[in-house]
């Protein structure tokens, strides 16, 4: 099996509609050992995923907002494996005024809110990790392509854009130890997280028109999370630094298909492209 023996930490796990549950429960399959973490009112949750997933599977406390937890992180995860072979980022925050066409308007307190949960507790998971991966590992971080502006997605956009630039910082301080580090671009999907981000349906709606694959935002997490176990096996170990798209083939393609007759007018010379005059 693709992670027969593997210790894999997954964080993110909310409920079963999470992307990071349908990685776990694939992994599972695949022969992984899983951890999660949670902190606060919503552990209850993960903690409720975790006995659905399997039976006995323990949920580590871990807010990435206090330092401290990091470090209990490492004794924990020391203390049951002695060992880890991968982890799953995916955590991410911003509040309300931080999204939904406010950019011009957020305050500093939020943005830092934003980047602190989304992006910097990836540096510092990694760090958490980077001791117990004596044998190599995997650090994967899910993603949603920012090397564009997108409507609605505001300083969270901002917030994975650094992402996309940490994975590479990290790939280039973590290479020398054989730890691998990707992110995992996927396209819009029907989760919990989405529903916060307003406009979201909007944006769900046009993908599948300019993805060459098509897509559907409610079908697609299992190819996502099989794409995410993928990356945590070692099956790529020469691939890091990456963003890997499991979008339906939508970042390769600049605009939506058109007709190429809707602008013809009696079927006269319509003129090359860049014809001018």
């Amino acid at each position: 099996m693709l992670l027969q023996g593997k210790k894999l930490l997954i964080t993110g796990v909310l409920t079963p509609q999470s992307l990071a549950y349908g990685v776990a429960e694939h992994a599972l399959e695949q022969g992984a050992d899983i951890l999660l973490t949670g902190f606060g009112r919503a552990r209850s949750l993960t903690e409720r995923s975790a006995k659905r997933l399997k039976a006995g599977t323990e949920v580590l406390e871990l807010d990435v907002t206090n330092p401290a937890h990091f470090s209990a992180l490492t004794e924990s995860l020391r203390q049951r494996w002695g060992r880890v072979d991968g982890v799953l980022h995916s955590i991410a925050f911003a509040p309300e005024d931080a999204l939904g066409g406010n950019f011009l308007n957020t305050p500093w307190e939020s943005a830092q809110t934003a980047f602190r949960i989304s992006t910097f507790s990836l540096k510092e998971l990694a760090v958490a990790v980077m001791p117990l991966m004596t044998q190599g590992g995997s650090i994967v971080t899910l993603d949603f392509d920012n090397r564009v502006a997108w409507p609605i997605y505001d300083w969270m956009g901002v917030c994975k854009a650094a992402l996309e630039a940490t994975v590479r910082y990290l790939a280039r301080d973590l290479g020398p130890k054989g730890i691998r580090v990707n992110a995992l671009a996927a396209g819009p999907l029907a989760t919990v997280a989405a529903k916060g981000i307003p406009g979201f349906k909007s944006l769900e709606k046009g993908w599948g028109t300019q993805a060459p694959l098509g897509w559907d935002a409610r079908k697609s997490h299992d190819m996502v999370a099989r794409t995410a176990c993928a990356l945590l096996s070692d099956w790529l170990p020469s691939t890091t630094g990456e963003m890997v798209h499991v979008d339906g083939g939508y970042h390769a393609i600049g605009a939506p298909p058109v007709d190429p007759n809707e602008d013809k007018e009696g079927g006269g010379d319509t003129g090359s492209p860049t014809s001018a005059g």
